[in-house]
């Protein structure tokens, strides 16, 4: 691995996060945010009291590290403490319990960030422990447990996600009368120190059977608490539901990143298409990349039956993936399998992994053009392969930089393989990007550039539906809501899957004048997006707006801020609505917040380029003219 940029150290990891969060979310989205503020006041004064630092803090969890263990621990009991009695004050229902994990290991820094096996470990740890308990590994409790006047309770060694050896967990115990106690490790160090010679003879006989297959081990070694149907935050789908989780980047590279996360997007992509099947979109499985989580977890918060996941290990050009396909309500694996292939066979690969996943779910094929649908813009070409994620994962950052990276390595993808559709996809989102962006010279030309690419794909191949889709959204953009209509149609016809067909098809309607048919294909999109993208919100609050729930729009772009608070529309939406509620001192407040983002906007730019009817731009005009904003 190269070490330029990085340097190793031994660090304590303390990870936390929240018991229910989504449960608190959903019930009382503003009251939980106020709390979750609050508590993590409390995580970040008692870490730096206790010589920590706290590196990440993403949505409801917390990221620290401390030179000491013994430190660590301290402030882990005091942490729980001050949580514990500020609950006391909140009704049952809107307590917050935080689960600490923390693990003594060899981690790697660059920058401000930790990375490495210690941290996934603490991860773990932290998902083992009790609301508002404590779980230590092994490595630091060697250190504390003779140094605090704690107690512990050994439980056992657990299998962590692509960590080769299981960790040996202890609860910390902060009751007075466990204090020096160790709990539960006698009986098994006697039980190893009588029998030696049965030791040492059934380990070799663990390794003989497993090597008959790395399966049957790990369905034994991991058993997984089943996902509850009452706590559903969507009820399921008759049809069988799944969610791909971003597969976990085993290489020993960094920047192959992008590698797992194109595997993982083409797996989802592929099966979209598979009729008769519910598949989470890519945002929300994505939610979860680099995050420890249960699949118990992600089951209910998605509502979902089943749960694929996997890692991707690269050396050179041949490729090792792993996944497991786990039915979350029985608490069952239903397989797992190892792949070793060359690069350039991925796509077989893909295909071998939809064959099981719909036969696992008992879903049955239609031959012909389904299966044309599913092995689209297939290619040998190992650069083109390589490139094609590259660009792809670059198009994701959503900034001018990456988005100029995403368009060079398209134009090189037509260039080097002409015939196949997905790199003009790609080429025409690059140019429909620049216009959001702001770096488009002429937005007029770049939308004309991204439609004529959009047509050259579906002419290489009219089965696929992300063509279509994208073309509905830029004929939107560009006022032809008709043709914007017809062509979204026809995407979520190919793919009722897909969250942007009905996004970009709510959206059209919309500025085609119908929002109240948009709010149904929106709130559809969705259900296939529990964790939707910015823009998904925006679309959604903006259509209560033109059918005049101007309440329950101004929430929808106050989420759409909170998710993403330098997003310049959600603000720019928001003043308006609030101007047409006659609130004009919230609208000029609200517009103060644009002109931070962008000190050139004026509204009558906006208004120059409003995609909506003409009687609805014009009653914000007025609006906002009365607001005195210009």
């Amino acid at each position: 691995m190269a070490q330029e940029g990085f340097k190793r150290k031994l660090a304590a990891i303390f990870s936390a996060d929240v018991e229910g969060y989504s449960r608190l979310m959903g019930e009382n989205e503003e009251a939980t945010v106020r709390t979750l503020t609050a508590y993590r006041e409390v995580f970040t004064t008692l870490i730096q009291q206790n010589n920590g630092k706290v590196l990440d803090s993403p949505g409801d969890n917390l990221l620290a590290e401390f030179a000491s263990v013994v430190d660590a621990v301290k402030c882990s009991v005091a942490v729980q403490k001050e949580i514990k009695a500020r609950n006391e004050e909140l009704p049952e229902n809107r307590r917050m319990k935080f689960r600490i994990g923390i693990n003594l290991g060899d981690v790697i820094q660059e920058e401000d960030g930790i990375y490495g096996d210690g941290v996934n470990i603490a991860a773990r740890l932290e998902s083992l422990a009790d609301p508002g308990g404590i779980c230590i590994s092994r490595t630091a409790y060697d250190q504390v447990k003779k140094k605090l006047e704690l107690g512990y309770e050994y439980l056992g060694d657990h299998a962590v996600k692509n960590i080769t050896e299981p960790v040996r967990v202890y609860r910390v115990l902060t009751a007075p009368e466990a204090a020096g106690k160790v709990i539960g490790e006698r009986k098994l160090l006697g039980r190893v120190s009588r029998r030696t010679a049965i030791s040492v003879i059934s380990i070799l006989v663990i390794i003989a059977v497993s090597l008959i297959g790395w399966n049957i081990y790990l369905h034994q070694s991991k058993k997984i608490e089943p996902a509850s149907l009452d706590k559903m935050a969507h009820s399921l789908p008759e049809q069988p539901s799944i969610a791909v989780l971003a597969f976990t980047n085993m290489s020993d590279d960094p920047k192959q990143e992008y590698l797992s996360d194109g595997i993982t997007d083409q797996l989802i992509t592929t099966l979209s298409k598979v009729p008769k099947l519910f598949v989470i979109d890519r945002t929300s499985a994505f939610a979860y990349k680099g995050k420890s989580v249960k699949v118990k977890q992600v089951a209910e918060e998605l509502g979902v039956q089943y749960v694929l996941e996997g890692s991707v290990q690269r050396s050179g050009d041949r490729v090792r993936i792993i996944v497991q396909l786990i039915d979350a309500i029985a608490g069952d694996h239903l397989w797992a399998e190892r792949y070793d292939r060359d690069l350039k066979d991925i796509f077989e690969l893909q295909d071998d992994l939809t064959i099981k996943i719909i036969t696992a779910l008992r879903i049955k094929l239609v031959a012909g053009e389904d299966a044309k649908r599913l092995t689209g813009g297939r290619t040998k070409n190992l650069q083109y392969i390589e490139k094609k994620f590259e660009g792809r994962f670059y198009l994701g950052e959503f900034n001018k930089a990456s988005n100029a990276k995403a368009k060079r390595i398209f134009e090189d993808l037509i260039i080097m393989e002409p015939e196949i559709f997905n790199a003009y996809v790609g080429l025409a989102s690059a140019h429909m990007m620049d216009v959001w962006l702001g770096s488009s010279s002429s937005p007029k030309k770049s939308l004309g550039e991204a439609i004529k690419l959009c047509k050259k794909a579906i002419v290489l191949d009219e089965s696929q539906d992300i063509p279509h889709s994208l073309l509905g959204y830029i004929y939107a953009m560009t006022r032809q809501h008709d043709k914007a209509i017809e062509e979204c149609q026809r995407a979520i016809d190919m793919n009722p899957n897909s969250a942007d067909a009905y996004t970009f098809l709510g959206m059209s309607l919309n500025y085609a004048g119908r929002p109240q048919e948009a709010i149904g294909f929106l709130k559809k999109a969705h259900r296939l997006s529990p964790f939707p993208p910015p823009s998904f919100i925006l679309h959604l609050g903006s259509a209560y707006r033109e059918t005049g729930r101007y309440e329950e729009a101004i929430a929808e772009y106050k989420k759409c801020i909170k998710r993403a608070p330098n997003n310049r529309m959600a603000y720019q939406h928001l003043s308006i609505t609030y101007a047409l509620t006659g609130r004009y001192e919230e609208a000029r407040e609200t517009w103060s917040e644009v002109l931070k983002i962008d000190p050139k906007t004026t509204y009558m730019k906006l208004y120059e380029i409003c995609p909506y009817p003409p009687e609805s731009c014009e009653r914000a005009k007025v609006a906002m003219h009365k607001a005195g904003i210009k």
